[in-house]
């Protein structure tokens, strides 16, 4: 053999000897570093927040219509579609067994003629939460209840005073048929609750809310609840009477923004800008760990005289730029960690809503299943973080940690052998 062919094969036998050695060390600090997360994730009384959100994208299924299709219909609809996160205001019990076995995640309502007798009666809570949630899991994946809607900041009082009761009512019943760790108790929130908003910065709760805002917000602190959120760009540019808000900054278009001086951040949406608003307002509440998912937002296809922006047009740019910008899976400028997430109004148009000709229209979908305007639903990803979901599964089963173990090993070892490879692909027998 050559003597340079032979010096070639003793430096690759040499560079593989390196290499087992780096992997024996690298196993060595790995087991170390499994028996931590053995610690971790097994250690007694330490339970984790129950998610209600898988992905970013979700959708409110309200059904206050007399011309849209069958539950059936709609789950059948809803899976083409690729949307897994989905919210109702009430719990009526055709749509929990539609989804039964569907894999989609329902988040049900406790509507708000509810609120005042689940405030006042904890066994009326006990069995509202038995007959309308407990009754129907597993089959059908209710990942949360959702207590009231825009409860506080409204004109009725009675109703504010029992909130907090009814959570509290509605989540020790959860407790007490031991389905707390898979079901999670929010109350959502219009922007009615704020002071103020802009800039984003100056946010503060409002204090006519405040007194009952405190105590329900370290009540969810406690149990591991976000801040949800109902945010419309779409209504604060219709209501901006003086006229100031450029269109393009409320349909996620290009636009100059706004910047806010006490942070220095830039905001190029309206949405984003909301969003902080209520993060801003979260920490000057002493509660700046807190999540804040929007559980509705939308635009309006169509609209009385005095409602010019709510189009067609206008209605399928906002929301196909709101899914560009929730598949990004990142934060606002004020939390850029804090992954954005979202619930779209609505899957229909509700025809008998009262209330201007706007609220009957905010529906993706026509009452006959078509849709509405094309925001790209044929490339809708779904919003079942599949990845994450099941890195979840596998470290909270031991039957499948050892085998997600091992694939990195493997993925690890072969990764580091091609590397190594790779760099010395420069020499050959004929060099």
């Amino acid at each position: 053999m050559p003597e340079k062919e032979q010096g070639f094969i003793q430096e690759i036998w040499g560079q593989r000897r390196r290499i087992q050695s780096e992997v024996m060390t690298f196993l060595r600090i790995f087991v170390r570093f499994l028996l931590l997360l053995l610690l971790v994730f097994f250690i007694p009384n330490a339970p984790q927040p129950v998610q209600a959100f898988t992905g970013t994208y979700g959708i409110n299924y309200g059904r206050i219509a007399d011309n849209i299709p069958s539950p059936d219909e709609v789950v059948k609809l809803l899976r083409s579609a690729k949307i897994k996160n989905v919210r109702i205001y009430d719990a009526d019990h055709s749509v929990l067994q539609a989804f039964s076995g569907t894999g989609l995640e329902l988040v049900v309502g406790l509507p708000n003629g509810y609120v005042k007798e689940m405030s006042s009666n904890a066994d009326h809570a006990l069995t509202w939460v038995k007959d309308n949630v407990e009754a129907f899991l597993p089959d059908t994946h209710i990942v949360g209840i959702a207590v009231g809607n825009e409860v506080l900041g409204g004109s009725d009082s009675e109703l504010a005073e029992a909130l907090l009761g009814a959570v509290k009512n509605i989540y020790n019943a959860t407790k007490t048929l031991q389905i707390d760790d898979v079901v999670q108790i929010s109350t959502a929130h219009s922007q009615a609750v704020f002071a103020n908003s802009y800039p984003p910065s100056s946010c503060t709760f409002g204090e006519n809310v405040v007194q009952h805002m405190k105590p329900l917000l370290e009540l969810f602190s406690q149990i591991g609840s976000p801040f949800c959120l109902n945010a419309y760009p779409f209504l604060a540019y219709m209501y901006n009477t003086d006229d100031t808000i450029d269109i393009n900054y409320a349909l996620f278009q290009k636009n100059k923004g706004i910047y806010d001086q006490k942070t220095d951040l830039h905001y190029d949406n309206m949405l984003d800008a909301q969003i902080d608003a209520a993060y801003a307002a979260l920490e000057d509440a002493g509660l700046k760990k807190m999540e804040v998912i929007v559980t509705e937002t939308g635009w309006a296809s169509r609209g009385d005289q005095n409602e010019a922006a709510a189009t067609v047009d206008n209605a399928r740019t906002f929301n196909y730029n709101l899914r560009k910008r929730l598949a990004k899976k990142k934060g606002t400028p004020f939390r850029p960690k804090s992954v954005l997430k979202a619930y779209i109004f609505a899957v229909f148009n509700e025809n008998l809503k009262p209330g201007p000709t706007s609220e009957r229209n905010f529906g993706l979908f026509k009452a006959d299943g078509s849709i509405s305007y094309d925001i790209g639903f044929s490339g809708l990803k779904s919003s079942s973080a599949a990845s994450s979901l099941l890195s979840w599964k596998v470290f909270a089963s031991p039957s499948l940690f050892i085998p997600y173990i091992n694939l990195c090993l493997v993925n690890f070892v072969i990764g580091e052998v091609m590397e190594k490879e790779t760099r010395h692909t420069k020499y050959s027998p004929q060099d």
